[in-house]
C-alpha cells in the first residue's frame, strides 16, 4: 500500500532535494552521473532540467611568490575567485516490455570557472580557469523477479568532450609581463554496471552503480604565448575523469513519509598534474591539482501532502578534494525539492539548496622535492546557493 502512495510525486521532490544538495561537489563535478530516470515507472518520459549555482568565494591574505616577477602591489583581500554556472540536463526513457527499461540522456557532469581576473596579486596563478563538458549516454536495465521484490541489472555507456582553456601572467626577466593562454580539448569513452533491489509495496529501493573513468589519452591544445615572447606552442597531454562508486537507498517508513540517502566515492586521485608537452616532448606548463578521493553522504525525508504536491529536505556532506592547492574543503549543503503533478502526465519540480563552504588555507606544496603552486592565501567560511527546476512528461 506504501508503494501505491509513493508512486508519483514524492519521489520525484526527494531525488530533487538530493540533486540540489551535491550542486557543488568536490573537484570538478558539477553535476556528477544522474540515472534516476531509468525507475520511472512510466513506459515513456520526457525529462528536461536546469540548475543554477552560485558558489561565492572570496580569496583573502593573498602572497604572490614570485617566478621571474612580483605581482604583490596587486590587490589581496576580498577577491573573489568563482563564477556562477549553469547546469542542463534532458533524459528520455523508454519501456520494452515488462522487463527491460532504457534512458538516453544528456548532461554535463564536470566543469569549473575560476575567474580572479589580472588584477590580484595571485595572477601569476590564476587569471581565468573555464572548463567544460558534455556527456551523452545510453543505459539499460533487466529487472526479474526476486523474493519480495524485483533484481535489477544495470548497464550502460556515455561519451564525453571535454574543451576549456587557462590564462594566467607569466613573468619572465627577460621579456617582462604578458598573459599566457592555454587552450585544450579531448573526448574519450566510459562505461556503468550496477544492480538495484525494488520492492514497490514498501517503496523500497536499494541501487549501487559504478561509473568507470574517461581516459582522455590525448589532450591537443595550444599555448599562446604571443604577449610574452611572441611564440604559439600546439601542445598535448593525458588525464583521467575520475570512477566512482555510488549507494543509494529509499524506503517508506509510513503512509506519505519516504526516507533516503546515499553514498558515493569518487576518484579524484586520478587527477594530480595534468602535464602539457611541446612536439619536441618539453614540458611547457600544467595544470597543477593533486587531489585525494572525495566522498559524499546524503541523507533526507520526503512528504507526500496530497495527490498533486510532494516535498523534500535533505542534507549533504562532500569532503574536500585539496591537499594544499585549491579551495575544495568540506561543503555542506541543505537541500529542498517540491514536486507538482500537475496532471496525470505533467510534472513540475523546483529545488534550492544552501551550502556551506568551509574555510582553509592553499599554498605552495612539495611533492617529490618540486613546490609547486605560485601563490598562497586563505579564506573564511563562504556561501553556495542553487535553484533548480524540471519538467517530466509521461505517457
Amino acid at each position: 500500500m506504501i508503494g501505491k502512495i509513493f508512486k508519483n510525486g514524492i519521489l520525484a521532490a526527494a531525488t530533487f532535494a538530493a540533486l540540489g544538495g551535491t550542486a557543488h561537489a568536490g573537484g570538478l563535478e558539477r553535476a556528477g552521473y544522474n540515472i534516476d530516470l531509468l525507475f520511472e515507472p512510466s513506459g515513456y518520459a520526457i525529462e528536461t532540467g536546469l540548475t543554477y549555482v552560485n558558489p561565492q568565494r572570496k580569496l583573502n591574505n593573498v602572497v604572490d611568490y614570485p617566478d621571474g616577477g612580483d605581482v604583490n602591489s596587486r590587490p589581496n583581500q576580498g577577491i573573489r575567485s568563482t563564477e556562477s554556472y549553469l547546469v542542463p540536463r534532458v533524459g528520455f526513457k523508454a519501456a520494452f516490455g515488462d522487463a527491460v527499461d532504457c534512458i538516453a540522456d544528456y548532461s554535463e557532469p564536470w566543469g569549473a570557472h575560476l575567474n580572479q581576473g589580472s588584477n590580484w596579486a595571485g595572477a601569476n596563478e590564476n587569471i581565468e580557469t573555464d572548463l567544460k563538458s558534455r556527456n551523452y549516454a545510453t543505459t539499460c536495465s533487466y529487472s526479474f523477479d526476486m523474493g519480495p521484490g524485483q533484481l535489477r541489472m544495470i548497464a550502460g555507456a556515455f561519451y564525453q568532450e571535454v574543451s576549456g582553456f587557462q590564462d594566467r601572467l607569466a613573468l619572465t626577466p627577460a621579456l617582462g609581463t604578458g598573459v599566457g593562454h592555454l587552450g585544450m580539448e579531448d573526448d574519450g569513452w566510459g562505461w556503468r554496471a550496477g544492480v538495484a533491489y525494488e520492492i514497490e509495496e514498501y517503496a523500497l529501493r536499494t541501487s549501487l552503480v559504478y561509473n568507470s573513468a574517461v581516459n582522455l589519452d590525448n589532450i591537443t591544445g595550444t599555448l599562446d604565448l604571443r604577449e610574452v615572447n611572441g611564440a604559439v606552442l600546439p601542445v598535448s597531454g593525458s588525464a583521467s575523469l575520475p570512477d566512482s562508486l555510488e549507494f543509494k537507498f529509499q524506503t517508506g517508513v509510513a503512509p506519505g513519509w519516504l526516507v533516503f540517502g546515499g553514498v558515493k566515492w569518487t576518484d579524484w586521485s586520478q587527477l594530480q598534474r595534468v602535464v602539457f608537452y611541446d612536439a619536441g616532448g618539453t614540458e611547457r606548463t600544467s595544470l597543477d591539482l593533486f587531489y585525494r578521493d572525495g566522498w559524499s553522504i546524503s541523507g533526507g525525508v520526503g512528504h507526500k501532502f496530497n495527490d498533486q504536491w510532494s516535498g523534500a529536505l535533505s542534507l549533504t556532506w562532500d569532503r574536500g578534494v585539496s591537499t594544499g592547492l585549491g579551495t575544495h574543503t568540506d561543503t555542506w549543503m541543505l537541500g529542498a525539492g517540491v514536486s507538482y503533478a500537475a496532471t496525470e502526465n505533467v510534472e513540475l519540480r523546483v529545488g534550492g539548496a544552501l551550502g556551506l563552504l568551509t574555510s582553509g588555507s592553499s599554498g605552495p606544496i612539495v611533492r617529490n622535492g618540486t613546490t609547486y603552486g605560485r601563490a598562497s592565501y586563505d579564506f573564511d567560511n563562504d556561501l553556495v546557493t542553487a535553484i533548480s527546476s524540471s519538467l517530466k512528461i509521461k505517457f
